[in-house]
């Protein structure tokens, strides 16, 4: 098993490397009659791609996204869509002197104790650019989640870079696209950008924590157990490249709370129950109670960094890495789409769930009726 896909009824599978040819997803389980052209899925790859300001990696790839199959006149067919991503601006001398040396902090060292050999060129299969597959797949997934639910809509953004965290009491939505940080703070943007400019300066990087939000999401998404909306969640996140951490709604804080301060307390509303706050993140027992649904996750800071660090080589001696090539110093910074596109991909799955299993379109119980 390779496990290169993920989704049960949605299901995106993922192939090629940074330094391929080309990259893509396969995704299976995509409705019939959805309306999906390219140009839907190219607004999604324009907001992750590279290069597009002097904070993230200056690797010049369009992600123009084509569609191979599974669309028709305009319009899904049911059957599995091809998507592919053609890269145009490798560099792969950039990596011939670190082809027999480990990296530390990536996953170089890993991979060639698991399969005994591994693609020195910009990570493989482990960089950061696999990513774009993802998002294209996600744009997938939300043509199919805006002709199902039309008022829901997923949002991400940077809560915090390095030490550097956004004032909530300064939280603008309308911000969010306005900053190269996706941060919905525009005094945080001004002042992160002299912070990452001297941190690539000084041959550093940092990392970064990223939420992402849903909302207008029914109740009744998820299962009990093994199919838990919040595991699913958690899992896609942790996915992503760079990814160390997860929760949601409260999440780590909620350990410091009591039973009192943590319960969101329930009031009868006249369309159904009003939850007093959110610190279940909008999941109890795996499945969604129809408030917002909250994710944040941590991103660790870019391992590769000019800043030289000592490793190994491949026989055992040892060796200073200095590590070249184009890298973003903060690469939580192009997390952000990723979050949204994987939010999506879940959310998708877990709404064909639900209807296969119970028929609904919509929320279960009407409480209150």
């Amino acid at each position: 098993m390779s496990y290169n896909t993920f989704g049960h009824l949605f299901r995106v599978t993922t192939w090629g490397e940074s330094h391929g040819p080309a990259l893509g997803a396969t995704v299976d389980g995509c409705p019939p009659g959805v309306a999906l052209d390219a140009g839907m899925l190219q607004h999604w790859l324009d907001r992750r791609k590279p290069g597009q300001s002097r904070h993230t990696t200056q690797r010049r790839e369009p992600d123009a996204v084509e569609i191979l199959s599974g669309v028709y006149e305009g319009h899904t067919t049911g059957t599995p869509i091809q998507l592919m991503i053609r890269n145009v601006d490798q560099r792969s001398r950039d990596y011939g002197n670190i082809a027999d040396t480990f990296r530390p902090g990536h996953a170089d060292i890993t991979y060639f104790q698991k399969y005994g050999l591994r693609d020195p060129r910009g990570g493989g299969r482990s960089s950061a650019r696999e990513t774009a597959a993802r998002v294209a797949a996600g744009g997938v997934a939300r043509a199919v989640l805006q002709s199902l639910l039309p008022d829901l809509r997923i949002m991400g953004y940077m809560v915090a870079m390095g030490p550097h965290r956004i004032d909530r009491a300064r939280f603008d939505a309308s911000q969010i696209d306005q900053n190269p940080f996706w941060v919905p703070d525009a005094q945080a943007a001004e002042d992160w950008a002299r912070v990452l400019d001297r941190t690539r300066k000084d041959g550093n990087s940092l990392g970064a924590l990223i939420e992402v939000t849903a909302s207008g999401a029914p109740a009744g998404l998820g299962a009990p157990v093994y199919a838990k909306l919040d595991t699913d969640l958690a899992a896609a996140m942790m996915s992503i490249n760079a990814v160390k951490g997860v929760e949601i709604g409260a999440g780590m804080d909620a350990a410091s709370l009591t039973g009192t301060e943590n319960a969101d307390e329930i009031d009868m509303g006249a369309d159904g129950p009003v939850y007093r706050t959110n610190k279940a993140g909008g999941i109890l027992g795996g499945i969604s109670t129809g408030q917002e649904l909250v994710v944040r996750f941590a991103v660790k800071p870019t391992s590769s960094i000019t800043t030289p660090r000592d490793s190994i080589l491949r026989d055992g001696s040892p060796n200073t890495v200095v590590t070249k090539g184009r890298h973003d110093p903060c690469v939580g910074i192009r997390a952000v789409p990723v979050a949204e596109a994987m939010m999506a991909c879940v959310l998708l799955d877990h709404l064909l769930l639900h209807r296969a299993q119970t028929g609904a379109t919509g929320p279960l119980g009407d409480i209150g009726a």
